[in-house]
């Protein structure tokens, strides 16, 4: 395995927790963390947006980085793509492993430092990662650097402008308390992609509730609140828990 690169105080607790969850976890949803509906909801969101803005993506080999149990990686095998599964956490893909997909290669190294040759893959993944990281400068460079000119980017964050964000963090810091999860705006993700070279920045809002309440989650699918959520100002910020933000490589980026 791999020397890893020292980490942040944050950033090695979360690498610790991704291990525990990994040791004891046997689903996909609670090696990575989450809950069961969570994940469910993350995915099968994702695979909206995909399948609407994947009319003329180019196949071939795709990274997933932060790869997990494999959630997403197998999503993109059933499409038809060739993929390589980065994770820092060795529980995780032992586990992922197990899964048998022989279409997906698994790598054992840090997200902030890929060990494989700049511009060589079709397209890249990123979710679940930035919430972890101490910042996202380094991952959105790195995700730039590994994919080829006119490859696609498609990266994940938790919605720092969330109501529910906002107040967790306001009194965490009132009692003193460590940040727990790091959260994002997505004006910080898009300015890190145009320094990065990167183009054709699209912005998509994820709403979910809570896993209580993830019997009602599907009110906040209907199309009068996506339309709401991304037409209406403040509405997918202050409301939404998770932003995708999709962007594609220029040849600039060289």
């Amino acid at each position: 395995m791999p020397k890893l690169p020292v980490r942040h105080q944050f950033e090695e607790k979360w690498r610790k927790l991704f291990e525990k969850f990994a040791t004891h976890a046997q689903d996909d949803a609670g090696i990575a963390g989450w809950s069961v509906s969570g994940l469910e909801t993350r995915l099968c969101y994702f695979v909206q947006v995909w399948r609407k803005e994947n009319n003329k993506l180019q196949k071939g080999v795709w990274l997933d980085l932060g790869c997990g149990a494999g959630t997403y990686s197998k999503f993109l095998v059933d499409q038809g793509m060739y993929v390589i599964g980065l994770d820092y956490s060795f529980p995780t893909l032992k586990k992922a492993q197990l899964r048998n997909y022989s279409s997906i290669e698994w790598c054992v190294a840090d997200a902030t430092k890929i060990p494989l040759r700049t511009g060589i893959f079709d397209g890249a993944i990123c979710f679940g990662v930035t919430q972890a990281l101490e910042n996202s400068n380094t991952v959105i460079a790195e995700l730039a650097s590994a994919t080829k000119v006119g490859g696609k980017i498609w990266v994940d964050a938790l919605n720092r402008w969330c109501i529910v964000h906002f107040i967790e963090s306001f009194l965490r810091r009132l009692q003193g308390k460590p940040m727990h999860l790091r959260y994002e705006t997505p004006a910080n993700i898009i300015n890190l992609m145009r320094k990065n070279n990167l183009s054709n920045i699209q912005l998509f809002w994820l709403p979910m509730l809570p896993s209580k309440l993830a019997r009602f989650q599907w009110v906040l699918e209907t199309p009068f609140l996506k339309w709401v959520f991304r037409n209406v100002p403040l509405m997918g910020s202050s409301l939404c828990h998770a932003f995708i933000i999709t962007a594609e490589r220029n040849s600039s980026s060289d």
